[in-house]
């Protein structure tokens, strides 16, 4: 699948770092370090835009490298880019440890995963078909 981007970013497009890589690193257009400092959080422009297809979205979400090693994660994970978005792409990140965290230009702050997905007719009813689980919720399974 093609997908037009624009990069207003000194940095190469995005890539598939491996044959069977699912997302992309979406990288820091800053021009100068920025300090994250403990719990607070900043939008962090990458320059890039794009024209996804009709019944795609992406999805922005953590680096898991940042996230174990600095607890730096992507506040509204997955953050979903529409199909009809045409500005910016920003990444809200937050500094979730107790340290001040440097993101510097062209650093690696987040991944993008390009996904189908399809909207649903809602068809309103009195009361839903039996399941087994029923209403259980969180941890109502078990473990086996």
């Amino acid at each position: 699948m093609k997908v037009k981007i624009v990069n207003k970013s000194p940095y190469p497009a995005p890539q598939y770092a491996t044959e069977m890589s699912a997302g992309v690193d979406l990288k820091a257009n800053i021009e100068a370090p920025l300090v994250l400092k403990p719990l607070e959080r900043k939008m962090i422009p990458t320059g890039l835009s794009m024209a996804l297809p009709e019944g795609y979205e992406a999805q922005v979400r953590p680096r898991s490298g940042l996230a174990a090693k600095h607890g730096i994660t992507v506040l509204n994970t997955p953050g979903t880019i529409d199909a009809d978005y045409r500005g910016e792409i920003r990444v809200i990140l937050v500094n979730l440890s107790d340290e001040p965290f440097t993101v510097n230009p062209g650093e690696r702050i987040a991944q993008m995963v390009v996904a189908r997905y399809e909207q649903v007719q809602w068809e309103e009813v009195a009361e839903l078909d039996g399941t087994e689980r029923g209403e259980g919720g969180f941890g109502s399974t078990g473990r086996k």
